[in-house]
């Protein structure tokens, strides 16, 4: 595959009959680093924000890509194999929005925290699962990252929370996740994400009060994607600036496209919490490709060419790409070689995923508790015993 895409090239760098010879390009032939202007945040009770001129080099950008085509491979699978009705109930894709998952990540550490809502299978990624127990979670399989017992909307792995169903509540959780930081005195932190169709709930309000009496280490993020299900923000919210309101809380509205943006505002907003100030809000402005969920196909509400759009003009992936390819930090044969590895990676985890067995009923009421002695779970009758195992 390598070699055709090579010759291709070949033959497409001939000029005025003379052919131009391509010769494999060295690491040394590469620009390492370069600087980028970016966006300007938005800034709420705040004098000072991210720079706006920020450094990326060769190595996270090509970091940086893998994991966006990864996550934008890994939910066109979702999609195909949803349609096929191997992946059954809620599913959330989160195509569109990779910026978001990837800059956070980049500017925390693995020892921090995450908590989001159903649209989580990205962060499932960037935390540590893998595409394979992603895949078959989705699925259903005993391979998955919950066992084949979560879905879609219920993911886990170290430091990360889910994947929560109830839409807002997994904010006080996240609050709560930053209290126990902060009284174990360990330096770090919580990011607790929600949609702006869960950033009218009540809840949320009372932990951005709890949070700020408290002082607790928690980045509230806000992912903007301009709909809540199938609402605009315009027909939902009295305001629309979620990054004030926290109200007594800074806050900063993001290009959430811009995965340098993104990377520049959550270290801005992680050395805040770090520093003892307390809580900090973030708004990302961004946008999903897919419907809300399988069920919704996405365009009832919006049209294709609004869709298309953004597509053409702000995509998280053709950004970072073009800004690689125009300051020599990579060749276009270089990313086609990422592309082919991610597809193959993809289609090996789909494969599993669909080959895997599902939990045998045995399993149905094991990891109740955790570290806890075998114990006997009611069935649906009283006669009915079923053991559960941590």
């Amino acid at each position: 595959m390598l070699a055709i895409i090579s010759n291709v090239f070949r033959a497409s760098a001939q000029r005025n009959g003379a052919a131009v010879i391509m010769s494999a390009r060295t690491y040394a032939d590469f620009t390492t680093q370069a600087t980028f202007e970016i966006k300007k945040c938005d800034l709420f009770k705040l004098d000072e924000g991210p720079a706006t001129q920020v450094v990326l080099t060769r190595d996270e950008g090509l970091q940086y890509y893998r994991i966006m085509q990864t996550m934008r491979r890994m939910e066109l699978k979702a999609d195909q194999l949803y349609k096929q009705k191997i992946i059954r109930g809620f599913c959330h894709l989160y195509d569109g929005q990779e910026a978001c998952a990837v800059g956070i990540e980049a500017s925390i550490n693995l020892s921090d925290h995450l908590i989001t809502a159903y649209r989580a299978h990205g962060y499932t990624y960037t935390r540590g699962g893998t595409v394979k127990e992603i895949m078959a979670e989705l699925t259903g399989r005993r391979g998955g990252i919950a066992k084949g017992k979560g879905g879609s909307m219920h993911m886990y792995c170290k430091h990360f929370y889910g994947g929560n169903g109830i839409v807002g509540a997994q904010v006080p959780l996240g609050a709560g996740v930053a209290l126990a930081c902060k009284f174990q005195g360990n330096n770090q932190l919580c990011v607790c994400l929600y949609g702006d169709g869960a950033a009218n709930q009540g809840q949320i309000f009372e932990t951005y009060n709890m949070a700020a009496l408290w002082k607790l280490p928690v980045i509230f993020i806000c992912e903007n994607n301009r709909y809540g299900m199938g609402t605009s923000v315009e027909r939902a919210a009295a305001s629309t600036d979620y990054f004030k309101r926290g109200e007594f809380i800074p806050g900063l509205r993001v290009d959430g496209m811009d995965v340098l943006c993104v990377r520049e505002a959550t270290k801005f907003a992680a050395d805040h919490c770090r520093s003892g100030k307390g809580p900090i809000l973030m708004e990302l402005q961004t946008y999903r490709y897919h419907g809300h969920s399988m069920s919704d196909p996405g365009v009832s509400y919006r049209t294709r060419e609004e869709i298309q759009e953004v597509r053409s003009k702000s995509d998280p992936i053709s950004l970072l790409k073009d800004r690689m390819l125009s300051n020599n930090m990579a060749s276009v044969e270089e990313l086609k070689e990422i592309d082919v590895e991610v597809r193959k990676e993809i289609e090996d985890a789909a494969q599993f995923a669909t080959t895997d067995p599902e939990p045998p009923l045995e399993d149905l009421c094991n990891h109740i508790f955790c570290d806890m002695p075998s114990l006997e779970v009611r069935g649906t009758n009283p006669w009915a015993k079923l053991k559960s195992v941590s």
